[in-house]
């Protein structure tokens, strides 16, 4: 089975932070990192003030569930290097957003390792992200609302990668 990795960037919510964490768990996800502002739980040795990292670790653990400890989770405050380090390592780097030339979800498939990149709830990923990853995918949309929230999208996604994307290899 391939590797799949979440790449969250800049998520300003962390109820946002703890589904996404969360769905990682239920879904198999290998590491999810936590890039840009994304905030992020509390870990051995952590920099943060007290106060600061004992408050987001509670309101992340509010929707994780506990996935925030049996998830492999990395803080890397650069998606650059996050991206380089990804490619560098073999891995297909792929972002889940609504963007000229993007391949809908239900057409994408893949047998590499794969890293799905997912970006900010109001503004998605920035040009400067998207041009720096090996495809565009999308959900498509048929109601009136044109988006999901970055949970829900990238549990979508997520599964489609886990179940779907298998049976369509093979």
């Amino acid at each position: 089975m391939s590797k799949i990795i979440l790449v969250a960037h800049n998520i300003r919510s962390t109820h946002n932070v703890g589904s996404l964490l969360r769905t990682a768990d239920c879904l198999g996800v290998d590491i999810v990192y936590l890039t840009g502002y994304t905030p992020y739980p509390i870990y051995e040795n952590d920099q943060r003030l007290p106060h600061i990292s004992n408050k987001l670790d509670a309101q992340i653990h509010k929707t994780a569930l506990g996935a925030e400890r049996t998830v492999k989770w990395l803080h890397a405050p650069e998606i650059s290097n996050t991206i380089k380090t990804l490619r560098m390592s073999g891995i297909q780097v792929v972002a889940l957003e609504q963007a000229k030339g993007s391949i809908a979800l239900p057409q994408f498939s893949s047998t590499q390792n794969i890293a799905i990149i997912v970006g900010n709830e109001v503004t998605g990923l920035d040009a400067s992200v998207l041009d720096m990853v090996d495809s565009i995918v999308e959900i498509p949309m048929s109601g009136a609302k044109e988006s999901l929230n970055v949970a829900q999208a990238s549990a979508i996604c997520l599964y489609h990668l886990r179940f779907i994307n298998i049976s369509q290899k093979g």
